[in-house]
């Protein structure tokens, strides 16, 4: 699996363009809860990694999904089956840290509308990360419909 999160990092440089935070992605793989989108002939087009802080909380450390599939629906499905398996285990939030709207970058503001679209509310602009990178907590509360 990390050959794979290596390989699809790199087919989106803009948002993980950083070498030092891919290498710490690409070593999660190895570890942490893991979630896959694949084709038919069961290449990998998306990869989420979770990690559960406490029984009530979960968090989404890494959604990657290859550029040539964008705008398929691949994220908001990795997105219903992390929200459907924290459900059933009884967690109540699902958070996910992102780049922070204080920093210009496009490509990430595309990021916050589309975790915005999956329910995702923003809590907090924080300075968790390095300077120049404010970090966005975002949540969301989740219930049986």
């Amino acid at each position: 699996m990390p050959e794979d999160v290596a390989r699809l990092l790199a087919t989106v440089p803009e948002w993980f363009g950083q070498p030092e935070s891919n290498a710490e992605y690409i070593q999660a793989a190895r570890n942490k809860e893991t979630w896959t989108v694949r084709n038919g002939q069961g290449a990998v087009l998306g990869v989420l990694l979770a990690e559960r802080h406490y029984a009530h909380c979960a968090e989404i450390h890494l959604m990657v999904v290859d550029r040539g599939y964008h705008g398929g629906g691949i994220g908001s499905a990795l997105c219903a089956a992390i929200e459907a398996d924290a459900l059933a285990r009884g967690v109540q939030l699902l958070q996910v840290k992102t780049l922070g709207p204080s920093h210009p970058d496009a490509g990430y503001a595309k990021t916050r509308r589309f975790y915005e679209k999956q329910g995702f509310l923003p809590l907090e602009e924080t300075s968790l990360w390095r300077a120049g990178t404010p970090c966005l907590i975002m949540v969301k509360p989740l219930t049986d419909k």
